[in-house]
């Protein structure tokens, strides 16, 4: 027998957001006041984060009328994860960015979706029996609560038409990041040389974290023809690179090994 499934959109942070829920709370009162809350918790992160909003904090750092010092405690979170990703990357990804006029300009926004999503999936933990898929704009994290649940089957769309898929995950618990340009444009840049990269046209990375994901993700395709190379070190990921003539290179890595 198939389980309940109800689906909830709206947009938030720029971004068409979507629930799915399946299982016991998919229709409750509890499912629409769960779903309310991801919804009440995204639009902080954006009201936090956003770099369009002159009111922002991350705007207020920006323009020197707010100082690391008092910022949130969100935002310090951020920038440290920001920091580690810079680091782990070899400084491809990184929060700093060059600004029209040259300067270094404040921008954590490759990390800030992930991470503010994955927060947001936390107030879904109390739907019991439920499965849940918490998706912004492709990027998403998977739960599975449901007995008899098949778990999700996750579309890896061709960049260069989109309306295709390349290929499947089976997801159970965890989550899927695409970074590339199909469509929003040439916005990513490799950190280090501040151009775009070449050679790479998207890549799917799938692992526990939407934070890492994201960052991983978008980290990998500033590598540009280093990308599968780069995912290689990491680990406990499942990958696809989609090369712009259309071939694709599969990286799956290992786990960490448990500590002694």
């Amino acid at each position: 027998m198939s389980l309940p499934e109800v689906r909830r959109v709206e947009h938030v942070m720029g971004m068409p957001v979507t629930l799915v829920l399946r299982g016991r709370h998919a229709g409750s009162a509890a499912g629409a006041a769960a779903w309310s809350a991801v919804m009440d918790s995204l639009r902080e992160a954006d009201r936090v984060f956003s770099t369009y909003r002159d009111d922002s904090e991350i705007s207020r750092l920006r323009a020197g009328t707010l100082t690391h010092d008092l910022a949130s405690p969100e935002v310090i979170e951020v920038l440290t994860l920001c920091e580690a990703a810079r680091i782990v990357s070899g400084g491809a990804f990184d929060a700093w960015r060059t600004g029209a006029d040259g300067d270094r300009v404040l921008d954590p926004s490759g990390a800030v979706k992930g991470w503010a999503v994955e927060r947001a999936t936390r107030l879904l933990d109390g739907l019991d029996e439920t499965d849940s898929c918490l998706s912004a704009g492709g990027d998403m994290v998977c739960r599975t609560r449901a007995g008899g649940s098949p778990g999700w089957s996750i579309g890896i769309e061709d960049p260069r038409e989109p309306s295709q898929v390349l290929a499947r995950l089976q997801i159970t618990d965890g989550a899927v990041a695409t970074s590339g340009t199909a469509h929003r444009g040439e916005h990513l840049v490799d950190a280090r040389t501040g151009r775009a990269p070449t050679g790479v046209a998207s890549v799917t990375v799938a692992t526990g974290s939407l934070t890492w994901a994201d960052i991983d993700a978008t980290a990998a395709y500033t590598h540009g023809p280093a990308a599968a190379e780069w995912l290689a070190t990491r680990v406990d990921r499942t990958a696809l690179v989609v090369w712009s003539d259309g071939t694709t290179t599969a990286v799956r890595t290992p786990q960490a090994a448990p500590a002694a």
